[in-house]
């Protein structure tokens, strides 16, 4: 029985050919429709999440599955002190695969730990956040052709942005992939990512301060905002939340295919006017991510449709 718990768990064949089935769901849903007519998915989120739960339940009903979980701790046995490890094994007995967000980092290792059904990682606090990695894959294959010779930018808060962790884990196994780090000195990359990923795969980046120095060089934005749920305190929070405003000045810096794109919600880093250049994909990437998490449910619940 397989888990995704962190983007490294699939290997690039894997990846690829997740990737392959999301575009071949998104050509042929009907296809796909009764794949797993009988199967239930359980989502267990600890912490407040609208793309990821409902795309994962999307995913599911699209491929004729049934949904059952909760979308808040306080309605949860948790409120009782009730442990992962027990919730898992409980929803074992219900459910034939689990999507768990977690506002603690490993929760997801956890509960794969005493799991009798697969387990997908759907966010553990500011760890990594796999399926939306394969979610930016998809988008970013999709639409550029490729996952290989690019430059791409991460914007904003690079400190506690585990779609921004789990995405360098993803990106640095393709060739010629080049980062452009962009955050104040408060939220820069930690230091064990730069280390142990970046330097130890010689992957070459530079990091800077202004979005407006780096819009040139880029055939990718990858913009993120701020999480004041992973601030200790509202002040540090009000300080950071509007350092970076991408805005249509900005983007006329930029090339004329380079893409947008922002793991969402945004709150004030991308102005609403972005939304009319053609360049910004991220409503579309929303999409991507539905098909993408229906192809991972069959991987993970070995389902193949003919």
């Amino acid at each position: 029985m397989k888990h995704l718990l962190n983007p490294l768990d699939l290997s690039v064949e894997e990846i690829d050919e997740i990737l392959d089935l999301a575009n071949d769901i998104e050509a042929n849903p009907e296809k796909y429709a009764h794949a797993c007519d009988g199967k239930k998915l359980a989502t267990l989120f600890y912490e407040p999440s609208t793309r990821t739960r409902l795309s994962h339940e999307a995913a599911m009903m699209n491929l004729g599955g049934n949904v059952l979980g909760f979308s808040s701790a306080d309605s949860s046995s948790a409120t009782k002190g009730e442990s992962v490890s027990d919730t898992i094994r409980m929803i074992s007995c219900y459910a034939d695969i689990c999507a768990m967000r977690h506002p603690k980092e490993g929760a997801p290792m956890v509960a794969s730990q005493y799991s009798s059904i697969p387990i997908i990682n759907a966010g553990d606090g500011g760890h990594q956040h796999p399926t939306q990695t394969l979610t930016d894959l998809l988008t970013i294959r999709s639409e550029k052709g490729r996952l290989h010779d690019i430059t791409i930018g991460l914007c904003g808060d690079l400190k506690f942005g585990r779609t921004v962790h789990s995405l360098i884990h993803a990106l640095v196994r393709y060739e010629n992939v080049k980062f452009v780090l962009i955050s104040p000195e408060e939220l820069r990359l930690p230091s064990y990512i730069r280390k142990d990923v970046l330097d130890k795969h010689n992957i070459p980046y530079e990091e800077v301060v202004r979005l407006e120095d780096a819009m040139g060089e880029l055939d990718l934005l990858y913009m993120t905002r701020v999480q004041k749920e992973r601030f200790f305190n509202e002040e540090d929070y009000v300080r950071m939340k509007d350092f970076y405003i991408l805005d249509a000045a900005k983007m006329e810096l930029a090339k004329e295919d380079m893409l947008v794109l922002h793991p969402l919600p945004r709150v004030n880093e991308i102005s609403v006017e972005v939304d009319r250049d053609p360049r910004a994909i991220y409503f579309k990437q929303a999409q991507y991510g539905v098909y993408v998490r229906m192809a991972l449910i069959l991987t993970l619940l070995e389902i193949k449709v003919s």
